[in-house]
């Protein structure tokens, strides 16, 4: 069965560029001018994806977009928004609003091909996962063990393909996750609630597979829109995960790890217990080996200072609780062993 594309967009001649550029590689399309054209389709139809416009009279992309993802029969479909803009801010508010990705008009039909092929082949690994997970969690009773096992290969092997993007942190993933789950045993969490943690620490960058690699290996500093840019992973990590229903709160370290205690973090501003208290955790972890860890522009950074940094952080950046038993796994570390190799 081919592709099912929903193009909306208030100009007849966009619609019949993207239409005959979809339905030349087999794809099946449908057109409508307006977000409430949109609404009423989707009333009775269910498309594989949906090219979304900001700019529409009456009702925008925006409104469009939230219409579709409060309705729990369209919350899933994927959107791509098109827009003519070069704005970083409508980028970060269409991301935040569940878009999966923007493609730049007018188009390139290359370019267009391309990012539909790779939200729906991403759309179909997330589903697939979903269904992967929850086949194996019937299964649970006679094959925990081996579930186990087959989860953490699983997520061993997307962090490695996280990390892979960047080849000044290769392992930064793995770390992470050593470094969440020793702060959280010596913090007194169960052993299941470590694994847990452990498992969010492996995933809490999954969001930077949406990003350029030309952004994230930037040897120079990154202009405001290359870092808006970066800001949004914490959103399209969390957008990647939910789908995997049956670990619901395995986004919760991809989703609020760079959210800051006293509120001054991202993507949404929450401050002190109102963060999951996984990702205040995977919050140190993440910063520490981020400053042991060699990266484009600078070496390791001597232990001293990486301390320094943390102290600084505690009660601030850091949950002061868990910034102190990073700051004791540092004074126990004498010959500065924990960090990347």
């Amino acid at each position: 069965m081919s592709d099912w594309i929903l193009v909306v967009d208030d100009s007849i001649i966009n619609l019949r560029m993207a239409s005959k550029i979809l339905t030349a590689e087999g794809m099946r399309v449908n057109c409508v001018e307006s977000g409430k054209d949109a609404i009423a389709f989707l009333q009775e139809n269910k498309p594989d994806l949906i090219l979304l416009d900001i700019h529409m009279p009456e009702m925008n992309g925006f409104e469009t977009i939230t219409a579709i993802k409060q309705n729990k029969d369209t919350a899933d479909i994927p959107v791509i928004f098109l827009t003519a803009d070069d704005d970083s801010n409508s980028e970060t508010q269409g991301l935040k609003a569940g878009a999966m990705d923007f493609i730049k008009k007018p188009f390139v039909p290359g370019v267009l091909l391309v990012r539909v092929r790779n939200i729906l082949d991403l759309v179909r690994l997330q589903t697939n996962l979903a269904h992967e997970v929850a086949i194996k969690t019937e299964e649970v009773v006679v094959q925990h063990e081996r579930l186990e096992k087959i989860v953490i290969q699983t997520v061993l092997a997307l962090s490695g393909a996280i990390d892979a993007k960047d080849s000044y942190t290769n392992g930064h993933s793995t770390r992470v996750a050593d470094y969440s789950r020793e702060i959280a045993k010596r913090a007194g969490f169960s052993e299941i609630e470590q694994n847990d943690i452990y498992l969010m620490g492996l995933l809490h960058d999954v969001g930077k597979i949406g990003i350029s690699d030309a952004i994230i290996n930037k040897t120079s500093k990154l202009t405001d829109e290359e870092y808006a840019i970066i800001q949004t992973h914490p959103v399209i990590g969390g957008n990647i995960l939910k789908n995997i229903t049956e670990v619901p709160r395995l986004l919760v370290g991809a989703r609020w790890h760079h959210e800051r205690y006293d509120g001054k973090g991202y993507p949404d501003g929450i401050a002190g217990e109102e963060i999951p208290v996984e990702a205040r955790i995977i919050s140190v972890a993440d910063a520490y080996d981020a400053m042991s860890s060699r990266r484009s522009y600078r070496d390791n950074m001597p232990q001293e200072a990486v301390r320094a940094q943390v102290e600084k952080g505690r009660g601030t950046q850091f949950d002061p609780t868990y910034a102190d038993i990073m700051l004791s796994m540092i004074d126990e570390d004498v010959d500065y062993q924990m960090k990347a190799r």
